[in-house]
């Protein structure tokens, strides 16, 4: 039996190591020449224990039963059409990419960024590393409160040598070496008992070289709803991340020269500027109040009251989405592919015989790396039952060599994993004098160029 997996992060390479162990040969697909997904071109280039993670998947990359096809665009080199004549299964795994919008007046406006696209430039994704951020401004908003948000406003105060010996780009390396920057408030919309920020990344900003973390006292009193909420039905991680506000609160300034202010009960309501185009000069906010919704869960409503912050640059953390990708159904609302509990189904509920989903095209945007692989092994449990039943697709054309023949013709530059350390094995070199785990290719060009010395196909 032979499966697809589109997307070479964490969910599919999860779902490939357990498709093997259920027997299937899998060939992983991924739209860069490189693998790993958010892990190399997501997580911060100072957790490079969070990326160990790849230790794993490069054990999976190496048993008999293969194969990695790299710089492969799903809808444009390749159909849904073509992949269903070729695999038992096909699992789409490539996640969610886009961000989600404000909605709100002057979100476009110079100076004002989608966090994922500066996530993507710092760390080398190549579809970014064109790409311009002014951070001559010295106060920054980031709005949002998870991880990645406290990855950004991190990424914007810490010292250059504390950024120098990790794989930041090269190109936001020198740009955030000469930043601006001084000030970075983190803006929540709820409260922080809300906060979706895990213990370790919020305790991380407390220890950062240069620069205070600031919380008014006053930010952390919390509603009588948030209060009941806390004591009764809350997560260690919620009950725990209000400790940890507490003692920031706690704590006397101790003068660094950058600080990070997290304030809370706040939703942009504008972005400022000068004229209508004109560069960011500031957010305009409405303060919330917490209050219990239709089905119990509290929420964010606003109280009337408006204040506006003044900066130079805002960057909006306020979650990924999805975008419809070929013809695959897809829930527009939601921003997924429309499954139930992995198959792939119509809009009427019919399962696409042979179609699955694992990640956060699957589920949303939601959780840590580990997440994944219960993840993507409750879908593989479907694969395998649906394989009992006799109910996968029957491929016209599943010959492993004539795919790796019609892949060559229709991408000229495909990568193959022997391709793909050739790329590492540069990286790595490059890195090694600087005292560095790898210098990043950030040019498709020179991925390309590099992957050619091994470029082959494994048998």
């Amino acid at each position: 039996m032979r499966a697809a997996v589109i997307g070479a992060g964490p969910a599919g390479f999860y779902a490939t190591d357990q498709l093997m162990t259920a027997g299937f040969e899998v060939d992983l697909y991924d739209v860069l020449p490189t693998p790993f997904g958010l892990v190399r071109a997501g997580v911060a280039p100072d957790h490079p224990k969070i990326k160990a993670v790849t230790r794993v998947y490069e054990k999976t990359a190496a048993k008999p039963g293969f194969r990695f096809f790299g710089g492969v665009e799903l809808g444009e080199d390749i159909s849904r059409a073509e992949l269903r004549d070729r695999y038992h299964a096909v699992i789409y795994a490539f996640g969610t990419a886009s961000d989600n919008r404000l909605g709100i007046p002057g979100e476009d406006r110079p100076g004002s960024y989608a966090a994922t696209e500066f996530v993507a430039w710092y760390n080398a994704h190549p579809h970014f590393s064109e790409h311009e951020f002014d951070l001559n401004a010295q106060r920054a908003v980031v709005i949002g409160n998870g991880n990645v948000a406290v990855d950004v406003a991190r990424m914007l105060v810490l010292d250059p040598d504390e950024l120098a010996p990790t794989d930041t780009a090269d190109h936001a390396l020198a740009a955030l070496a000469s930043a601006n920057v001084e000030e970075v408030v983190l803006l929540g919309r709820r409260g922080p008992a809300q906060a979706a920020f895990t213990n370790p990344e919020l305790r991380e900003l407390g220890e950062l070289q240069r620069a205070d973390v600031v919380v008014d006292p006053a930010e952390l009193e919390l509603d009588e709803h948030s209060a009941r909420w806390l004591e009764t039905e809350a997560s260690n991680t919620a009950k725990k991340n209000v400790e940890i506000l507490t003692e920031y609160a706690q704590r006397p300034p101790s003068g660094k020269g950058h600080r990070v202010s997290l304030k809370f009960l706040r939703s942009p309501v504008a972005i400022l500027g000068k004229g209508d185009e004109g560069a960011v000069t500031g957010i305009r906010v409405v303060r919330n109040r917490i209050e219990p919704g239709e089905n119990g869960a509290l929420r964010a409503v606003p109280a009337g009251a408006e204040e506006e912050i003044a900066c130079g640059l805002v960057l909006r953390s306020i979650g990924y989405r999805g975008e419809p990708v070929d013809d695959i159904p897809f829930d527009e609302r939601r921003g997924l592919i429309r499954n139930e509990g992995g198959r792939v189904c119509e809009e009427d509920g019919a399962p696409c015989r042979g179609e699955y989903v694992a990640g956060w095209i699957k589920r949303g945007p939601s959780g840590v790396i580990g997440t994944n692989k219960k993840d993507a092994a409750d879908t593989v449990a479907k694969i395998v039952a649906d394989a009992e039943a006799c109910a996968l697709a029957e491929p016209e054309q599943p010959d492993r060599d004539a795919i790796a023949t019609w892949l060559a013709e229709r991408v000229p530059a495909l990568v193959t994993w022997e391709g793909w350390q050739a790329i590492d094995e540069q990286e790595r070199e490059q890195g090694a004098p600087h005292g560095r785990p790898r210098v990043k290719l950030v040019r498709l060009e020179d991925m390309h160029a590099a992957a050619q010395r091994a470029r082959s196909f494994s048998a």
